[in-house]
C-alpha cells in the first residue's frame, strides 16, 4: 500500500467528515422525521441511514465525474497536470486558512467553509417535505448539490492525486469508497446515537453550534497542513 496516498486520502476524508454543512443538514433531517414520527424511532433510524447512503452514493458519482474529467483533460494537455496539482494544493491551503479565520472571526455562511446563507431557505423547504425513509434518500441525493460549495475541494484533491498516479474511476473505486466511508462516519454515528437514545437531535445540534469555531479550527489546521504537504511534495 502507498503510505503517502493512504495518509492523504485519510486526512482529506477526515476533514470532510467534520464538515459543518453535512452534519447540520443531517440534524435538520432527523429533527423533521422525529417531529412527524415521535413514536417511531425505527423510522428515524431508516431515514437517517437512507440519507447517509444517498450522500455516499452521490459522492461516488462526483468522484467518477471529477477523475474522469481530469483524466480526459490531462490526456489532451499533459503539461497542465502538475500545475493543476499545485493549484489544488494552494486552494486547499486557502480553504484551510479561511477555516482558521472562522475560529477567530466567525460568520455564518462564510465563503468556502459553510453552506451559503442564500441556499439555506431552499434546503429547509426541501427538508420539511420529508415524510419517509424514501423521501430522506431522495433528499440526500438532492442536498449534496447544495453541499458542494463547502465539501467538494478535498474530494477534488483526492481525485486529482489518483488521476496523476494513473488511476481511472474503476481502478480507484476502492479509494473513493474508503474516502466516502470516512466522510459519512459522523453521520452514521449521529443516527445511531439518536436511535439508541444516548442523545437527542437538538442536543447534538446544540453541541455542534457551541463548538463550531473549534470544528473550523481543526478542519482548517488539517487542511492547511495537507495542502502544504501536497505543494511541497511530501505526500
Amino acid at each position: 500500500m502507498d503510505l503517502g496516498l493512504f495518509t492523504e486520502v485519510t486526512g482529506l476524508a477526515f476533514v470532510d467528515a467534520i464538515n459543518i454543512c453535512a452534519l447540520a443538514v443531517l440534524s435538520m433531517v432527523l429533527t423533521t422525521i422525529l417531529i412527524q414520527n415521535p413514536e417511531k424511532p425505527k423510522k428515524v433510524l431508516h431515514a437517517g441511514l437512507a440519507f447517509t447512503l444517498a450522500v455516499f452514493v452521490m459522492y461516488l458519482f462526483y468522484g467518477f465525474v471529477i477523475i474522469q474529467t481530469l483524466n480526459s483533460l490531462t490526456e489532451k494537455i499533459m503539461w497542465l497536470s502538475p500545475y493543476l496539482y499545485d493549484g489544488f494544493a494552494i486552494i486547499i491551503m486557502i480553504v484551510g486558512a479561511l477555516n482558521i479565520k472562522d475560529f477567530f472571526r466567525y460568520r455564518r455562511g462564510s465563503f468556502a467553509t459553510e453552506m451559503p446563507l442564500w441556499m439555506r431557505p431552499q434546503v429547509k423547504k426541501i427538508i420539511e417535505k420529508i415524510t419517509s425513509p424514501k423521501g430522506a434518500f431522495v433528499l440526500g441525493l438532492i442536498v449534496t448539490l447544495f453541499l458542494l460549495p463547502c465539501t467538494m475541494m478535498p474530494l477534488m484533491v483526492v481525485a486529482n492525486t489518483l488521476s496523476n498516479l494513473g488511476f481511472n474511476f474503476f481502478t480507484a473505486i476502492h479509494w473513493f469508497m474508503y474516502y466516502n466511508f470516512i466522510f459519512v462516519l459522523p453521520m452514521l454515528a449521529i443516527v445511531l446515537i439518536v436511535y439508541f437514545g444516548f442523545r437527542k437531535v437538538d442536543e447534538i445540534s446544540g453541541w455542534q453550534q457551541r463548538n463550531i469555531r473549534k470544528l473550523h479550527l481543526i478542519a482548517g489546521i488539517v487542511l492547511f497542513l495537507m495542502g502544504l504537504a501536497l505543494f511541497m511534495g511530501w505526500l
